[in-house]
């Protein structure tokens, strides 16, 4: 009898908590997401978090400073500082000196190779594309252990710091993040299936909750976003194209606007998403077979972007995910469609927490759960004028001026190397490109 009891009161309490606890969450989470109004809670929890980032800075450099240690690595952003690069022409004409100017005929030096073997090696230690597909190193400590720096074992306090740290992420913040995102992907589900059976699908009803969902999802990163220039989002009929760092940019940029989507059709709970979303608005999906069939892809764009009815269509270029410390060539497909370009930059502060999905490295779930178990994610996104197509540019030629806009705005590094590189081989074309540079080379100097 008095086990029986025990277990009743046992269950009883249990079922009181978990009330509690979906009351909390449904008050001030949910609510406030679907009235799209934030309580200042977030704002709150991130400036406590910058004042006990300062506090932990100034105790390790204290305690440093006492035991004569080396707080910090020797920091750089990852770029050598060297003079500037000559051109192919001048670097050679500098290592051969005046007597190059004798020749009569073109002829190859063997101080020429020197200068492949200095830019050889200048890319091999300073190599611009690689490291652009790893994450950014802090040179300060924000408490979470992914940094090569042993920062939490300076002194006792730092340690005791970090560990109440990781009880707070994994202990409050991770579940509460889970049951966050469990929310929103259930009612995404639910919500554009029912929409989806309505005899005309309105618009402003497919938005609505479209937006209503990714709130949530974004509430259950902590996402704490800044949008700039909203005249300029994009418009029913154009295309959105965005610099790429991580998956969650589409929810990042779906919170504050409707976009359809594009991209291939995947099986599982991913698929079960997709052919929920696609009944309540108009997303494109393509079967494997399909994705690199260039014409199907551009004639559904098209036909998508004709009917200015339909939402704008969201695109990353790239192709990959990029650190968010530069921008990387832009695909030119979408370029060809011939409409109107909303380009939008989007920048993260690695501070609270990386966003950069290092695909070859973690999976998605891998990834996932390091962004719910991470303080916070901190971004800025601003939306650039619209653009279109000059008289006599090519798609080329647009896609590299839509990403030198991009990479102005969001302070990235701009750079003409595609992002598949990340997987790929260097193309024969490039080399090829370096082999025709040296011939041109020899036959000028014999002129």
């Amino acid at each position: 009898s008095n086990s029986y009891y025990f277990r009743l009161e046992s269950l009883l309490s249990m079922l009181v908590s978990i009330t509690v606890w979906l009351t909390l969450l449904f008050v001030f989470t949910i609510v406030p997401a679907v009235l799209g109004v934030s309580i200042g809670i977030r704002r709150l929890y991130l400036t406590t978090l910058l004042k006990i980032f300062e506090w932990a800075t100034l105790r390790m450099e204290m305690e440093a400073k006492e035991k004569n240690q080396q707080l910090y690595k020797p920091y750089s952003s990852g770029i050598i500082v060297k003079e500037p690069p000559l051109s192919l022409q001048q670097g050679i004409q500098e290592l051969r000196g005046s007597a190059s100017c004798l020749h009569s005929e073109p002829e190859f030096e063997m101080a020429d190779i020197f200068y492949f073997c200095r830019r050889g090696v200048e890319s091999i230690v300073d190599d611009e594309v690689t490291k652009r597909f790893s994450a950014q190193e802090l040179e300060t400590w924000n408490l979470l252990t992914r940094s090569h720096y042993n920062f939490r074992h300076i002194s006792l306090r730092l340690t005791v710091l970090w560990g109440l740290g990781v009880l707070i992420r994994y202990g409050i913040l991770l579940p509460l993040r889970v049951t966050l995102a469990a929310t929103g992907i259930s009612l995404i589900l639910v919500l554009t299936t029912l929409v989806g059976f309505l005899p005309s699908r309105e618009f402003f009803l497919t938005e609505k909750v479209h937006v209503m969902c990714y709130r949530i999802c974004v509430r259950s990163l902590t996402a704490m976003i800044t949008y700039h220039n909203r005249e300029n989002k994009p418009k029913n009929g154009g295309i959105c194209v965005a610099n790429h760092t991580t998956p969650i940019d589409v929810i990042i940029l779906a919170n504050d606007g409707c976009y359809s989507l594009i991209g291939q059709a995947h099986r599982g709970l991913l698929g079960m998403v997709q052919r929920a979303m696609v009944k309540s608005s108009p997303h494109i999906w393509f079967d494997r077979s399909e994705v690199k069939d260039r014409h199907l892809v551009a004639k559904r764009l098209s036909d998508h972007v004709a009917d200015k009815t339909k939402q704008p269509i969201l695109i990353f270029p790239e192709g990959t995910c990029i650190n968010n410390t530069s921008v990387m060539m832009f695909k030119k497909g979408s370029f060809e469609i011939g409409c109107t370009v909303y380009p939008v930059a989007i920048k993260y502060d690695p501070l609270f927490g990386d966003a950069f999905w290092n695909s070859s490295k973690f999976g998605m779930v891998n990834y996932l759960l390091r962004m719910m178990s991470s303080w916070a994610i901190v971004c800025s996104v601003w939306y650039l004028p619209p653009m279109n197509r000059e008289e006599g540019e090519d798609a080329v030629q647009f896609a590299n001026r839509v990403k030198a806009a991009i990479a102005a705005q969001g302070g990235l590094v701009d750079l003409i190397w595609d992002g598949g590189l990340k997987r790929a081989k260097v193309k024969d074309a490039f080399k090829e490109e370096q082999q025709k540079l040296y011939s041109k080379v020899l036959v000028d100097t014999s002129r």
